[in-house]
């Protein structure tokens, strides 16, 4: 009976120290699987920082591109306001001059315009 005794306790300090090896082992793999998981989510967070980068590069340069267009925009309105009024300028000056060169004739001229635009709106 003791052999018994002593066969089935060697089968069950067997049988424990297999289930501890396959705990041991589950438990390897669970940690491998963790620090794979947590390797996949540094290289993510690393790739999501780097994104995070360039899109700020990105937007920084859109920026700096609207501002030259603006300022380039603001210039030339302002280029183009200097020109017109100096041409209106000139004009009036010419006109001026022609009028007190001619004054008779010019007011004959603002006459029949007047003439002109009252016949107009009256048929309108």
């Amino acid at each position: 009976m003791a052999d018994i005794k002593d066969r089935m306790k060697s089968g069950v300090e067997t049988a424990a120290d297999k289930a501890k090896t396959g705990i041991d082992k589950a438990a390897d793999a669970t940690n491998g699987a963790k620090n794979e998981g947590q390797s996949m989510m540094d290289r993510a967070g690393e790739m999501a920082g780097q994104a995070r980068d360039k899109l700020q590069e990105w937007a920084g340069d859109a920026r700096d591109a609207v501002q030259n267009a603006g300022d380039r925009a603001r210039t030339m309105a302002s280029d183009a306001y200097d020109s017109a009024s100096e041409h209106l300028g000139d004009f009036g000056k010419e006109v001026t001059s022609l009028i007190r060169k001619h004054p008779l004739q010019a007011l004959l001229v603002g006459f029949g315009v007047g003439l002109l635009l009252g016949r107009t709106v009256r048929m309108i």
